[in-house]
């Protein structure tokens, strides 16, 4: 079977709704967003991997540059199949760290097969021609660094996205100025993909994900990733008539570029009592630097009048990472010293004044936060990464991070945030994007060890 077959067969079942039918393409209504004019296209500065398609180079710009009634909730439209059956099921409540609840469903890559990345892009444009462009955002260099290509030290691509659950954009979230059908799944699930396959990255972290076993652990493993996924014990997407299951953290590598060294499915705690916000921690080994690499995924609690909740789940992830990213042999007081490099993804739901951020901040595990190099100045976060109307009014706000190991890492470059224009006067989630908060990504690289310099 060649490639495009295969694309086409793979997607073809993930058209076939649980229904029982295939899928049924709703027409476009210009008139309910603002749409750009002109064709539909992959509108983004950078594409397959580290460059553009057929060798051409992204957009780049140097960092600094300016960036300038209630509608009633309805049921969820979309599956009606259980796939979880016990994998619903609550965690373990103990508050500390314990073994894995669920099985690593990755298929055996003896079969697995294999899909061209480029083909399946090119079949989500077709699904989407309908739908206006996702907005264009260009890959921006931090002020002070240039692009560099080290061949035995390459970057690392990092995506982290709140891909927005299923069931809860269309039964719970209430997006007022979101038309449904802006949010049926058989297409916003083709622009969700259209993202993840024009950034490409190596390490992709994502959250509110409910159709992890139906659709992301299928398509990303067949592109060349493993997956794991851990679910909220009491995720609000099951109280959705006609959910698909609960939603919660996912966490991606690519295969050909790490190995796993370990997994932690961890159950946040706060003040010593388990909390339904959960979080995925991976050692991984570079197959290309020989390096480790700890990376993990979080989703700490929303809302106001929450934010002492979300300071002890802070703390509470902060120590447990200090814990794993210790070197075998070392002790908690080696920490900064002897301490796997670190990359920590996540929608926090917590402004940079809130508590969490200054303890993430100030932790002895050196993290800092990615993208305020996006700043003339290096010290501010965006104005931004999630924007929307409910019924409650307009929220406009950064919640989503990328942190990282400052001593043992380097960010080489920035995915931009979209201008208000781009967003549009409905805000998100809309026809040109699928979630109501914006993907972030940064390419990282390791840091020179001072004994490889002598």
């Amino acid at each position: 079977m060649n490639p495009s077959r295969r694309c086409s067969a793979l997607l073809s079942q993930l058209c076939v709704s649980s229904l029982g039918g295939p899928t049924t393409r709703r027409p476009f209504s210009p008139g309910a967003v603002s749409a750009p004019a002109g064709p539909r296209r992959s509108d983004t500065g950078v594409r397959g991997g580290r460059g553009g398609v057929n060798g051409t180079c992204p957009q780049l710009k140097p960092s600094g540059a300016s960036t300038p009634g209630a509608a009633p909730v309805c049921p969820m439209g979309g599956s009606r199949s259980r796939l979880f059956g016990t994998m619903a099921q609550s965690l373990n409540s103990a508050p500390l760290a314990h073994p894995d609840t669920y099985l690593e469903e990755n298929p055996d890559q003896e079969d697995l097969v294999e899909i061209d990345p480029d083909q399946l892009l090119r079949e989500c444009e077709e699904a989407l021609q309908r739908r206006p462009a996702r907005p264009h955002r260009d890959l921006v260099y931090p002020s002070g660094t240039a692009p560099r290509c080290h061949k035995h030290n390459p970057s690392i691509r990092v995506m982290q996205w709140n891909i927005l659950a299923q069931a809860l954009g269309e039964g719970k979230d209430g997006f007022i100025r979101c038309p449904l059908d802006a949010l049926n799944w058989q297409e916003r699930k083709y622009l969700i993909l259209e993202e993840i396959l024009t950034y490409r990255p190596d390490i992709l972290c994502l959250q509110e994900v409910d159709h992890y076993y139906d659709t992301f652990l299928p398509i990303m493993a067949s592109l060349g990733y493993h997956g794991s996924f851990l679910a909220k014990p009491c995720s609000p997407c099951l109280d959705v008539e006609q959910n698909n299951g609960p939603d919660g953290c996912a966490l991606f590598y690519r295969r050909s570029r790490f190995s796993l060294q370990s997994t932690a499915h961890l159950r946040l705690s706060a003040m010593m009592l388990p909390t339904n916000q959960v979080a995925i921690v991976q050692t991984l080994h570079c197959r290309v630097t020989g390096r480790r690499l700890c990376v993990a995924v979080t989703h700490l609690k929303a809302r106001s009048g929450w934010e002492r909740l979300r300071s002890a789940q802070g703390a509470d992830l902060l120590q447990r990472l200090r814990s794993i990213t210790c070197r075998s042999g070392g002790s908690q007081s080696e920490a900064v010293s002897g301490k796997d490099p670190l990359v920590v993804c996540g929608d926090f739901n917590a402004e940079p004044s809130e508590d969490v951020y200054r303890r993430f901040l100030s932790s002895p595990l050196g993290l800092d936060s990615a993208y305020k190099l996006l700043s003339s100045d290096g010290q501010t976060e965006p104005a931004y990464t999630t924007w929307k109307i409910r019924p409650s009014g307009e929220s406009c706000s950064t919640l989503d991070y990328i942190w990282y190991t400052q001593d043992a890492l380097g960010v080489e470059c920035l995915l931009d945030i979209p201008t208000e224009e781009q967003i549009g006067p409905d805000r998100l989630p809309s026809y040109h994007y699928p979630s109501d908060h914006l993907s972030l990504l940064c390419d990282i690289s390791f840091r020179e060890e001072p004994h490889r310099l002598m």
